[in-house]
């Protein structure tokens, strides 16, 4: 079986525990590599081509605006064909309750023709927000689990929870 994680992650500027920090690794990329690590996943990150905003208060904005929008930002690269990969995990921090629209950018355009999708958000309280529902509605011909959930602030951490929920999920 072959693995792929889609991931955005946002180093720098982060809200962590209550207070704004700086990150020199984002969240969600510390458990892109976990899962790599773990599974023998291959890694794509998602880059967009205008950087959000290095001050994590005008990102969240940018993010809003995004969001009200429906945007799909420009990426730097795209996937054409995941058609090698049994299991897709798709990471991304919550934002006003879902992915990073620069996700949907990444895999709008991608068959997920039975693909088993994973969807997994990290976060500082909010949860899965509605990303399931969000890659429900986009994505067709997919099998899908359920999602898991990492406290951003508690990501290094979390490599127990994060492989029980890979045995429990990925088609072996």
């Amino acid at each position: 079986m072959k693995n792929l994680v889609i991931y955005y992650s946002r180093s720098g500027e982060n809200y962590v525990n209550g207070a704004i920090r700086s990150l020199a690794k984002g969240n969600t990329e510390i458990i892109a590599e976990m899962i790599q690590k773990n599974i023998g996943a291959d890694l794509f990150r998602v880059e967009t081509v205008k950087p959000y905003a290095a001050g994590y208060m005008d990102c969240i904005r940018e993010a809003q605006k995004e969001l009200d929008n429906d945007a799909r930002p420009q990426l730097k690269e795209y996937l054409s064909d995941i058609s090698a990969y049994d299991n897709v995990i798709i990471a991304g921090p919550c934002w006003w309750g879902t992915y990073p629209m620069a996700i949907f950018s990444a895999i709008e355009n991608l068959d997920f023709t039975g693909k088993k999708v994973l969807p997994l958000m990290t976060h500082e309280g909010s949860g899965l927000g509605h990303c399931e529902a969000d890659l429900k509605k986009m994505i067709q011909g997919a099998e899908f689990a359920k999602g898991l959930a990492v406290h951003g602030a508690d990501a290094a951490k979390a490599e127990g929870s994060v492989v029980r929920w890979l045995r429990q999920n990925i088609n072996e």
